[in-house]
């Protein structure tokens, strides 16, 4: 996979010019609108890039997007892979080893995620502190030293320096945020009452289908992570007597609801991440 990679890498710094992206962003489900924020100077279709798959889920673009957003160099995915799409953890983490290899300093992760905890709402921005992986492991198979360790320490899956500037920009801005465990499943169905109770049970806040294998990879290449929910619905947390009808639609219109806010956020966590020595 590692030539595979740099053959990708060759491929991008042709296109674009040998730019050099300082950060790494991972645009999720309705969160699209995040690249308006973008100075756009290139802009790379998923179906061009060598070794790419292709995004097939509605509200994701499918293109990968280089330019600046306050003043900082970023490379940003518009649209991500799931593991429900039938690709292997090995395709669908491809994207962040590239992006690693571009040089990227840190990488910053959204995702639209159902509720778990009772005291959260939808549309709440929750900021990721830890996470539970409920899908295959990314690194498992051959191990290539030049990713990192093959035992990868995950004591600390979202840098804690991130997370106290971006609770800083949320005072400051107004802006509330949660904190909590994200928790991902393979997906596509939503949970079942059962389900939920399970989650929340063991320590899941929200629950997605996303996010936790681009964290381990990261991890494994020491590359720290920043990650944010955004609560689109409640899920089935009551049990049987009050059962939730979830669809992908309304998932999407609650995220767009408090995509400003989520805007702010992470366009001052980048403008003043350069206060941190990573």
């Amino acid at each position: 996979m590692y030539d595979k990679i740099i053959t990708t890498v060759e491929y991008i710094n042709l296109k674009t010019k040998g730019f050099r992206p300082e950060i790494g962003i991972v645009l999720g489900s309705g969160l699209g609108g995040l690249a308006n924020g973008i100075t756009v100077q290139h802009t790379l279709p998923y179906s061009e890039i060598p070794n790419f798959p292709v995004s097939t889920v509605k509200g994701h673009k499918g293109q990968l997007l280089f330019g600046t957003i306050a003043g900082r160099r970023v490379v940003a995915m518009q649209g991500r892979f799931h593991y429900y799409e039938g690709y292997p953890m090995s395709a669908i983490t491809f994207p962040i080893r590239v992006m690693m290899q571009l040089g990227i300093q840190f990488l910053i992760l959204s995702n639209a995620a159902g509720g778990l905890n009772p005291s959260y709402k939808v549309g709440d921005i929750m900021i990721i502190n830890d996470q539970i992986h409920m899908m295959p492991n990314p690194l498992i198979g051959q191990h290539d030293e030049r990713f990192g360790d093959r035992f990868p320490d995950m004591s600390e899956p979202y840098d804690k320096r991130l997370i106290r500037l971006a609770d800083d920009i949320a005072r400051e801005k107004g802006i509330e945020v949660q904190h909590g465990v994200y928790c991902s499943t393979s997906g596509p169905t939503y949970e079942t009452p059962a389900e939920c109770r399970f989650f929340r049970l063991i320590g899941a806040d929200t629950i997605g289908m996303s996010t936790t294998h681009e964290v381990i990879v990261a991890r494994q290449g020491k590359l720290p992570v920043f990650g944010l929910s955004i609560v689109s619905d409640m899920g089935n947390i009551y049990g049987e007597e009050k059962t939730v009808t979830i669809t992908h639609e309304e998932v999407i219109k609650a995220v767009n609801a408090v995509e400003p806010k989520l805007i702010t956020l992470i366009t001052e966590l980048i403008r003043r991440s350069s206060e941190i020595k990573f």
